[in-house]
């Protein structure tokens, strides 16, 4: 028989769904307590294990502990499938520099040289798996490729494409330091993301670099970026995702990460309906500045209460800065949020 591993029987519980559809049942069928503990021997002993994918029972468990002990049995989000061989999360825990070349002011990847941003960061990476020793954190580059404009342009999209050259040379800071994922971020302002993630594919099909849409700067209505927030909804976000997920099938790809930043409830419409997939790992990130106890109130509401998959959280090394008690949250303070995160970003 297969050992489950859980500590007990009612934590087994939480996750009965997900063993549920390893094993072909329906959550209809099983309805009482009694029913699904009568089932946990059966579930063990049929759980079913694919080549293609991870080990299921080591997922799961990852993911029970990631939920801190939710009693709203929002987290973990089940049922989930499982991913392909070589997914990130949730065994590693992705820390990532946010920025743009071109700008000091858009973020720390672009705001110090090379040399010295990449030292910092393997110093937070540090931070990080002292904080947490059960999962191994791993540095990455989260660089901004399309960036919202005041100015309209010439075809009036309100963007900048970064040029091909900028972002070979964020690749090549990534593949000197020992081969670093790297995110490639779009803010599509008044142009699309059926119009932005296409080119972008050589890159994507590259096994180690991931997407990042952000929806503050998605304006649907026409406004100009700034004026107001934007949003996406289910559909954008399955349209990013069944583009990855195309990628790493034609292409034979480990998974890829998608992240959706957030902090309002209209940047992200409709989430029930974000289908997940095994090729794409998505992550909605909590993206708002400000004290300790506002962040943290946003990740509930936001976050936590509107469960997709996996959870990331953004901490600013000014913004944070600005109302008292002018300090970021720590490593452990943000272990202890329900759920932690998997993805942290620092911009």
């Amino acid at each position: 028989m297969i050992k489950i591993g859980f500590r007990s029987p009612f934590r087994l519980l939480l996750f009965i769904p997900a063993l549920l559809a390893l094993a072909g049942y329906s959550c209809a069928q099983v309805n009482t307590v009694s029913d699904k503990l009568a089932l946990a021997d059966t579930l063990q002993s049929q759980a079913s294990f694919d080549d293609t994918t991870v080990d299921s029972i080591s997922y799961y468990q990852k993911l029970l502990a990631l939920a801190n002990g939710d009693t709203a049995n929002r987290w973990p989000v089940s049922p989930q499938p499982l991913p392909l061989k070589g997914a990130l999360l949730p065994e590693h825990r992705i820390i990532a520099y946010y920025g743009n070349l071109y700008s000091k002011r858009m973020g720390i990847l672009g705001e110090l040289p090379p040399k010295e941003m990449i030292r910092r960061l393997n110093e937070e990476v540090v931070r990080w798996n002292d904080a947490d020793s059960s999962t191994k954190a791993i540095a990455a580059l989260h660089y901004i490729a399309v960036t919202a404009q005041s100015d309209a342009g010439r075809d009036g999209k309100h963007r900048l494409r970064m040029p091909d050259k900028q972002i070979d040379s964020v690749l090549n800071i990534a593949r000197q330091h020992g081969n670093l994922p790297v995110f490639l971020d779009i803010q599509v302002a008044l142009s699309t993301l059926q119009e932005e993630i296409p080119r972008l594919e050589k890159y994507l099909r590259l096994p180690q670099v991931h997407l990042g849409i952000d929806p503050e700067f998605s304006m649907k209505d026409g406004s100009k970026p700034g004026t107001r927030i934007g949003s996406f909804d289910a559909r954008d976000i399955n349209y990013a995702a069944d583009f990855l997920a195309r990628l790493v099938k034609e292409s034979q790809l480990p998974p890829k990460l998608l992240v959706v930043h957030r902090f309002t409830a209209g940047m992200v419409r409709d989430y029930k309906n974000i289908k997940l997939r095994p090729e794409v790992q998505v992550v909605i990130e909590m993206d708002g500045w400000g004290p300790p106890a506002l962040k943290k109130a946003t990740y509930r509401q936001f976050i936590y209460r509107e469960p997709v998959q996996f959870t990331g959280f953004k901490l600013f090394y000014k913004n944070d800065l600005k109302q008292a008690p002018k300090r970021m949250l720590t490593p452990t303070e943000l272990l202890q949020l329900k759920p932690a995160p998997s993805y942290i970003q620092y911009q």
